[in-house]
């Protein structure tokens, strides 16, 4: 039952995928960007990857949450149950920021225009495509959400804290930050390998025929 719920409960689904970017796709994701030549799906991929934002948060972004001279985004978050409007201010790259100004014109003309005429199905199939490009197998990790979990798991590895990490992706609870905790990371895997580098206590002989008593 602990199990059941563990799984549940998010980095992996019920059936045992993995639903995150790794470190190492991300990277590949952000080069796959990079040599895109359409420059608004540039800033949308780059938008998901540095900000963590739900895609539908993304494609809800005019030329006003763009705060150039103040560093961040203004997300609007849209799964609130309640009619309070909550907006978060989620630092980003001044490359981003200056990526936007120039593709987008975010200082000039109408402040609520929006910075991207996608319906959401056609943003999630383009993300998808950048994806494949970058070499990124199928799976439940290749997708807009994925980038977002991505997103959560290299803010905790870069030793963001807890509770901005949860405050950037809009969580209503600590629990559902606390996700992020449970993947392993770079640290871990080096603890391991030192770990099973040492020398076996017997020889595989003896290892052998305590297999064979059995």
């Amino acid at each position: 039952m602990q199990l059941r719920t563990a799984v549940s409960a998010s980095l992996y689904t019920p059936s045992g995928q993995r639903k995150y970017l790794t470190a190492e796709e991300r990277r590949r994701f952000l080069e796959a960007v990079h040599r895109c030549e359409r420059p608004e799906l540039g800033t949308l991929c780059l938008t998901l990857a540095y900000t963590g934002c739900r895609i539908s948060e993304a494609l809800a972004l005019t030329r006003a949450s763009v705060a150039i001279d103040s560093g961040f985004i203004a997300v609007r978050s849209l799964k609130k149950r309640s009619r309070t409007i909550v907006v978060r201010e989620i630092p980003v790259p001044a490359s981003l920021l200056n990526l936007l100004e120039m593709t987008h014109g975010v200082a000039d003309g109408r402040p609520d225009a929006k910075l991207w005429t996608l319906s959401r199905s056609r943003a999630w199939h383009l993300v998808k495509g950048v994806m494949k490009q970058a070499g990124i197998a199928a799976g439940p990790h290749a997708t807009p959400k994925g980038l977002r979990h991505g997103f959560g798991l290299h803010a905790i590895r870069s030793g963001v804290p807890l509770n901005l990490v949860q405050r950037w992706l809009g969580h209503a609870r600590m629990e559902t930050t606390a996700i992020y905790l449970q993947a392993m990371g770079h640290e871990e895997r080096e603890i391991a390998a030192r770990m099973w580098s040492e020398p076996l206590a017997c020889p595989d002989r003896a290892i052998a025929g305590n297999a064979a008593a059995w």
